[in-house]
């Protein structure tokens, strides 16, 4: 008797390649062979599949077939034969969204893990490029792969990694991100301590520094441990093109992080505690498109700021070319009826568009969750005492990142601990072959990188 799941098992490899040889079979076997001998004779010279095992315990039975194995079942013999006749609708390999490039491959991760995992095998051909498989959920029962270069990746994380991985006891798993709330080290932080990316070169080349790779089956990223504060800033890109061109646009990309988050703050202290630091003539400025605003700069700031966030949260929750739509015209109408109205200055829907614009440039998305959080949090301090709170404020952030850690790894490495030698790579690119060593984080066997 076959069992499988309609929909998800190759019915024409099934009649084609099992049910035939099957029904040629001599039926003697049957007799002349005993339940071990029948079982290997079956798989090795009748069914012309590869992918043929013999499971004798009903649980994995039961995983496998709601994976979309074939079952076959033969009376008299305590195991059944699983035969991988899968077949499913899934995406092709495509660009990926969220990581855009000029220069750079075109492929992304898609919501197959084997399709995942063959794309990191492409890029890294080393026979030590190991993946480890676990089974997350106690309902859904999803695979997810541990990805590592064995001899590279330092054998204590890999083993803590897996062992929080194991000890996770939740009934759904449904995406990498419900693992990572599960794993990470800090719950309190707004902080991620996971990097996610849906580029295998990207991904590759985490491994080949001694990271590890999480794929999870029906996820199109994968996610890479440990990782650190430095990592959330650079863009594959950095590496496809010249060192001092990718030195440039890192340095615009670190400023672009600081107006992100300190712009509306410095404004709203500037305007309500430190008038005298403002030029005269941006002073008198700012003070006659002010006129009339019946409100204090920090709730101009808090208003607008609140409605970006709304119209940047309708854009992505509609379709594309409508939310595209939606963010561009109800920026412009907004802004314009606000200044119109009298509610906010012409100065402060500058102050926001340069913020906005600023966080755009961020490489990786959930960093840019926790800079948007940042900015209010500045706000509020600046509102209360002015530049002294935005300095108190960087303080207690600088303290927090310097506590979190990443599966061992300090979070603000190379700059808490300092290390120097490690700042070449930091805002700064320079030629890859000043890259003679890797870096002291995560820590890792193997640190040379090119031979000298």
């Amino acid at each position: 008797m076959f069992v499988f799941l309609e929909g998800m098992a190759d019915e024409q490899l099934i009649d084609r390649d099992i049910l035939r040889p099957l029904m040629e079979m001599d039926e003697t076997l049957l007799e002349t062979y005993n339940e071990k001998g029948l079982l290997a004779e079956i798989s090795s010279h009748i069914l012309p599949v590869s992918s043929v095992e013999a499971e004798g315990q009903l649980d994995s039975l039961l995983d496998k077939f709601f994976s979309g194995h074939t079952v076959l079942l033969i009376d008299g013999c305590k195991q059944a034969l699983t035969i991988e006749a899968i077949s499913f609708t899934e995406r092709s390999v495509e660009q990926p969204e969220t990581e855009v490039v000029v220069r750079g491959p075109r492929d992304g991760f898609t919501e197959n893990i084997q399709t995942n995992v063959m794309l990191l095998r492409r890029r890294l051909k080393d026979p030590n490029l190991t993946f480890e498989y676990e089974k997350v959920g106690e309902r859904s029962k999803t695979r997810l792969s541990i990805g590592y270069i064995k001899g590279l990746a330092d054998e204590s994380v890999v083993k803590e990694i897996k062992y929080r991985i194991q000890c996770i006891e939740f009934d759904n798993i449904q995406e990498l991100g419900m693992v990572e709330e599960f794993i990470k080290d800090n719950q309190l932080s707004i902080f991620p301590t996971s990097l996610y990316t849906e580029r295998p070169d990207k991904a590759a080349s985490f491994l080949s520094s001694g990271h590890v790779a999480l794929l999870l089956d029906g996820t199109p990223y994968a996610m890479i441990q440990p990782i650190l504060f430095q990592h959330f800033f650079k863009s594959p890109e950095d590496y496809y093109e010249n060192w001092i061109i990718s030195t440039l646009i890192r340095t615009l990309r670190t400023g672009a992080v600081f107006i992100a988050v300190f712009l509306p703050a410095l404004y709203i202290a500037l305007v309500s505690f430190h008038q005298g630091m403002i030029p005269t003539t941006l002073a008198l400025s700012i003070a006659a498109s002010r006129e009339g605003v019946p409100f204090p700069s920090f709730m101009e700031a808090i208003v607008m700021e609140i409605t970006l966030e709304l119209l940047r949260e309708a854009g992505i929750r509609l379709p594309r070319m409508v939310g595209q739509t939606v963010g561009i015209v109800g920026g412009i109408v907004i802004g314009d009826a606000a200044v119109r109205a009298g509610i906010v200055s012409p100065i402060m829907i500058i102050v926001v568009a340069l913020t906005a614009i600023a966080s755009f440039t961020l490489p990786v998305y959930n960093i840019s969750i926790a800079i948007r959080i940042l900015r209010f949090a500045f706000m509020i301090s600046a509102a209360f005492l002015g530049l002294y709170g935005i300095i108190i404020g960087l303080i207690i952030v600088f303290i927090h990142l310097s506590s979190l850690k990443s599966f061992g790894s300090h979070y603000l490495s190379p700059f808490s601990p300092f290390r120097f030698l490690e700042w070449g790579d930091m805002i700064l690119r320079l030629p890859l072959s000043n890259f003679q060593r890797r870096s002291e984080e995560p820590p890792i066997k193997d640190k040379l990188r090119q031979k000298t």
